[in-house]
């Protein structure tokens, strides 16, 4: 009985948190074309200019909202941290988005085919 119960709680818990970017995915594109995010990320989120950029076509969305956020938070000039992330680039366009934005285009691009993305 307690093993199930532990198991009802971690699925509960799982659900919570892969519910927890609930955005607009048609007003993540719509974020992804207005900052350009091509330029650096490539037109389909996996195929970056440099090997060194991150790709994001089927990211998690949880992770790539605490990434921008962390961007954010970078940008302000606080100390970094795992919550801080420092980069010119990528903070100069963080600071921009809204919380609603974040989780639009975070949305977007979790529902972008890639090698990140597990198939059903």
């Amino acid at each position: 009985m307690k093993r199930i119960s532990l198991a009802l709680a971690g699925t509960a818990l799982s659900l919570l948190a892969a519910q927890s970017v609930a955005g607009d995915a048609a007003a993540g594109k719509a974020v992804w074309e207005k900052f350009n995010c091509a330029s650096c990320h490539g037109p389909d989120a996996k195929s970056a200019i440099d090997p060194a950029y991150p790709i994001l076509a089927g990211q998690h969305a949880d992770y790539l909202a605490h990434a921008l956020l962390a961007y954010q938070r970078g940008a302000t000039g606080a100390p970094a941290s795992a919550n801080v992330r420092k980069n010119a680039v990528m903070g100069a366009f963080a600071t921009q988005l809204s919380k609603q934005d974040i989780d639009n285009v975070s949305t977007w691009l979790s529902t972008q085919p890639g090698p990140l993305k597990v198939a059903p």
